[in-house]
C-alpha cells in the first residue's frame, strides 16, 4: 500500500524554523551553553579533549548538585564527559548520601607503594663486592 505523500506548506515550514530559531536562543541562555564558552572543550575529571560532534559528550556538572544555583561566573560548573559525569553522581548513590560533598566520598589512599624497597634496592648496588681489593 503507498503512502500519502505529504504536500509542504510554506506557512507551516516558516513556522517551525521560527520554533527552532527560538529553541536555539533559549538553549543559548542555558547553563550548559554558558559554560561551553566560559570553560575550554576538556573534562576536569579525564583530562580528554571534545570538539566538532564529540561535543555533546561533555556535560556540565554542578558542584554542588544544585541544578537551580547558575551563577552567572560558572563557580557551581564543571565540564565533565558523560563516563566522569556518570561516576561522579553514582559514587553519591554507593555512599548512600547523594546531598553529600564530594570531600565525604574521597577515595581512600592508595596501599600500593610502588618505590616502598627502593632504599634497600639501592643499598643492595653500593656494596661492595666478595673478594674485590680496595
Amino acid at each position: 500500500m503507498k503512502r500519502a505523500s505529504k504536500k509542504s506548506n510554506p506557512a507551516e515550514g516558516m513556522r517551525r524554523i521560527a520554533e527552532l530559531r527560538e529553541e536555539h536562543a533559549r538553549r543559548m541562555r542555558g547553563y550548559r551553553e554558558r559554560a561551553l564558552r566560559i570553560y575550554p572543550h576538556v573534562c576536569a575529571r579525564c583530562g580528554r579533549a571534545f570538539e566538532g560532534k564529540r561535543l555533546k559528550e561533555l556535560t556540565v556538572h554542578h558542584k554542588d548538585h544544585n541544578h537551580d544555583n547558575n551563577p552567572a561566573d560558572g563557580s557551581n560548573w564543571e565540564l565533565l564527559c558523560i563516563y566522569c559525569h556518570d561516576f561522579e553522581h553514582e559514587k553519591f548513590k554507593l555512599a548512600g548520601h547523594y546531598e553529600a560533598r564530594a570531600e565525604d566520598t574521597s577515595p581512600s589512599p592508595s596501599i600500593f607503594r610502588p618505590f616502598e624497597n627502593l632504599d634497600a634496592l639501592r643499598s643492595f648496588e653500593k656494596k661492595p663486592k666478595e673478594g674485590a681489593d680496595d
